[in-house]
């Protein structure tokens, strides 16, 4: 299954303790980085997130975010840590004492990381339910770079049928090159008032003739399209691969493009590139 590296996912959790959301971006990146962002009292799952990222996800820049709010209402789990908030305290009052403005609001104490918490017994049941509802939003990420990724597989298999229309175009063409070739040469010949010898001048018609030749490189794009057709239908991750790809087609075009003596299969070499280069720039979004 083709999956894009670019999508995101957002999930809510309610409970009698309060509510948390788990926000997860995926951008494109070479290799698997995973930045995660999670409350202080939480710290202990961060290890059991990354680990089940890790085992979901292969390639991509994923910034993942745990927003967690506790309700005041809810009974016996919140614990004040009350040396903090004494602290605090003291240096609110400092800080108004030497501005002489501003109110101390204690309701915004309770934002400080730290200053409160659930007790063990609760926050082992907190852990619970938010590892269950990480599971569900990597679940629902993966479903969405798997739906980008399927137009990306349409839209790459498009252009490969394009390659092929325009292979067939300058195969077509290799007749008139040749043809063209020998009636330059001979041309020169005559201005030049030279006479060759027949077997000499086919000696050096076939000379040009193989300098000219794109058969070789028709083929070579047709094995290579061919394997890319093959790598779609893959179930792992496949970007490095179809990249990898899309350099040898490169490579082929590149030397069509400078044997061409030809208006047509320049604009077919020119095709080429274009079809080759919108597939590269969506590769780069491929795991």
């Amino acid at each position: 299954m083709i999956r894009s590296m670019t999508a995101y996912t957002y999930r809510e959790l309610q409970n009698t303790w309060g509510s948390a959301s788990w926000e997860i971006r995926s951008l494109n990146h070479r290799y698997l980085e995973i930045d995660i962002r999670i409350p202080e009292q939480l710290h202990r799952i961060e290890p059991i997130v990354r680990e089940k990222l890790r085992m979901s996800l292969t390639r991509g820049k994923i910034e993942c975010n745990l927003h967690f709010i506790i309700d005041p209402k809810a009974e016996s789990t919140l614990i004040l840590n009350k040396e903090l908030a004494k602290q605090l305290l003291e240096a609110a009052n400092w800080i108004k004492m030497q501005s002489d403005e501003g109110e101390v609001n204690p309701m915004e104490f309770l934002r400080w990381p730290g200053m409160v918490s659930c007790s063990k017994q609760n926050l082992s049941l907190i852990n619970d339910e938010l590892i269950v509802s990480l599971t569900s939003a990597i679940d629902d990420l993966i479903k969405a770079r798997e739906r980008e990724g399927n137009e990306l597989k349409v839209m790459i298999e498009n252009r490969l049928r394009k390659i092929l229309v325009e292979i067939t175009k300058v195969r077509h063409q290799i007749p008139k090159m040749l043809q063209l070739q020998r009636e330059r040469l001979m041309s020169k010949l005559q201005e030049a008032e030279e006479r060759l010898e027949n077997n000499r001048l086919e000696q050096e018609i076939l000379l040009i003739a193989q300098r000219i030749d794109v058969s070789e490189e028709l083929e070579r794009m047709e094995i290579h399209v061919r394997e890319t057709q093959k790598i779609l239908k893959k179930k792992e991750a496949v970007g490095r691969r179809l990249g990898f790809m899309m350099q040898e087609l490169n490579r082929e075009s590149n030397t069509l493009a400078s044997k061409s003596i030809n208006t047509d299969v320049t604009a077919s070499a020119i095709e080429l590139k274009v079809l080759i280069e919108q597939m590269r720039e969506q590769i780069q979004n491929i795991e």
